[in-house]
């Protein structure tokens, strides 16, 4: 038994059988060709998918070594002593690291910046080619060789990834330029699409076909379709027998011919592969029509190292708007590389230069959304930067760190109402728990700032978007 995130409510109780658990497991391991020679390390939590999927089951018909690490503070230092060969981590887990190497090159001496700089541009034109066994010229080969001598190999040492032959991504979309930094380096880096339900795997993407705007065709036995009003529906072998003592939600999960709802809007590309686009709940629309895909429009947002969470709002409204979370890692060393002075994470969120920093991110992710035709009217208007972090702790993200959405729209309805009645700031005063335990209040007065928008370029019907 597993336990959903609680995304869309209390976490529920997913009951798989052994057939079917051990059935899914042998038809992704052959598919990545998972042997005895194998090594994981088994860090993830206990109650998730994710763990008894990827390490326990495939463990089992694969063969492959089991590492579990001291504690969760030794992962990072397990990872680079075992040194894996197949590896799972969330999109967030991906972006810490890629802040960290970012920051550590920021101190780096003239020379070091220099040898960065000059190795990752060969890795970015050439590196995904090499990796997918693609042609590339003599030149671009021997400037890659030197870079893995002098570059890319002690990098990836030091990240604990020498010795990876397939790593998975899923949970939350993970930006383009993230997602192809880790594939230049060498790291075969793939996304699935998984859900509890089917004991994880829905989608996987194959080696030599692999992009990051999709999740990829389906996995090996798994039967996709997309209903009239967009959602994914599927059938697996790994597939739930039902909700621990909550038939009544199982049989809502279902529909009458036996296929899993999986509450996810999506469409297949020309290539095939799967699109998700948000949950299909959240999807919605604006006053005058358009698509409002909340979502896609944050998870574009937190494709910026500085920005850690994103939450948008427009259904039914006149335009989007957005919350937004700074990244206290990569702003506070920015602010410390220009000498800005902060004493918490509520001054920095406050600071007009910061202000200024995710006015760019903003627009940029505006000039993206306007070259969509499906997303080019839900283009943000005006955020804010929110006061306190999104915590678990204080009931705004799953313990997996999703947003709960609605909850963070009742406790903030006072700042959502300022995004959309013209106020230029607005005083907020919010409870928070703190390591301890104990409760408090964090008060402050929220700059709320404007957005420049763009003009859609001319493209395919919205219409296409949901088919």
């Amino acid at each position: 038994m597993l336990y959903t995130s609680g995304t869309t409510g209390r976490s529920k109780g997913v009951m798989i059988k052994a057939a079917a658990a051990v059935n899914a497991a042998i038809d992704t391991a052959r598919f990545d060709k998972l042997t005895e020679n194998d090594s994981v390390l088994a860090y993830l939590p206990l109650a998730w998918v994710g763990d008894h999927y990827l390490n326990y089951a495939q463990g089992y018909v694969a063969g492959f070594c089991m590492n579990c690490p001291e504690s969760q503070q030794t992962v990072p230092q397990d990872l680079r002593e075992i040194g894996p060969t197949y590896y799972f981590a969330p999109p967030r887990v991906f972006e810490s690291l890629l802040t960290s190497v970012t920051i550590r090159m920021e101190d780096a001496g003239r020379f070091k910046k220099w040898l960065f700089r000059t190795f990752i541009d060969v890795a970015r034109k050439h590196g995904e080619a090499i990796l997918e066994k693609r042609p590339v010229p003599l030149s671009g080969r021997v400037a890659y060789a030197l870079g893995e001598v002098l570059l890319y190999g002690p990098l990836k040492n030091v990240l604990g990834m020498s010795k990876i032959r397939v790593a998975y991504t899923a949970g939350e979309a993970i930006g383009a330029d993230l997602f192809s930094f880790f594939r230049s380096l060498g790291i075969n880096l793939k996304q699935l699409y998984g859900q509890t339900e089917a004991f994880l795997y829905v989608t996987c993407q194959k080696d030599g076909q692999v992009r990051s705007d999709t999740v990829g065709p389906p996995a090996p036995n798994v039967d996709i379709r997309i209903s009239d009003n967009g959602e994914v529906l599927f059938r697996s072998p790994g597939m739930f027998a039902g909700y621990y003592k909550e038939d009544d939600k199982t049989t809502e999960a279902m529909t009458a011919d036996g296929y899993v709802k999986t509450r996810d809007a999506g469409f297949f590309d020309a290539d095939g592969q799967l699109k998700i686009i948000d949950r299909a709940k959240d999807v919605g629309k604006l006053r005058d029509g358009s698509l409002f895909a909340p979502k896609y429009i944050e998870n574009m947002l937190k494709f910026f190292p500085n920005i850690k969470e994103a939450v948008a709002f427009g259904d039914g409204r006149d335009h989007a708007a957005v919350f937004i979370n700074v990244d206290l890692t990569a702003v506070g060393n920015w602010a410390e590389r220009n000498n800005i002075a902060y004493a918490s994470y509520q001054e920095l969120a406050g600071h007009p230069r910061v202000y200024e920093m995710i006015a760019k991110n903003v627009d940029e992710t505006n000039r993206r959304l306007s070259q969509e035709a499906a997303m080019a009217g839900a283009q943000i208007k005006r955020f804010l930067i929110l006061h306190k972090e999104l915590d678990a702790d204080d009931g705004e993200l799953t313990r997996t760190q999703k947003v709960r959405r609605s909850f963070i729209a009742e406790r903030y309805g006072e700042l959502i109402e300022a995004l959309y009645d013209g106020s230029s700031e607005k005083f907020v005063s919010t409870e928070v728990t703190f390591e301890d335990g104990r409760k408090g209040r964090i008060s402050a007065t929220v700059r709320i700032a404007e957005a420049n928008t763009f003009g859609s370029a001319p493209s395919k019907p919205v219409r296409e978007a949901a088919e």
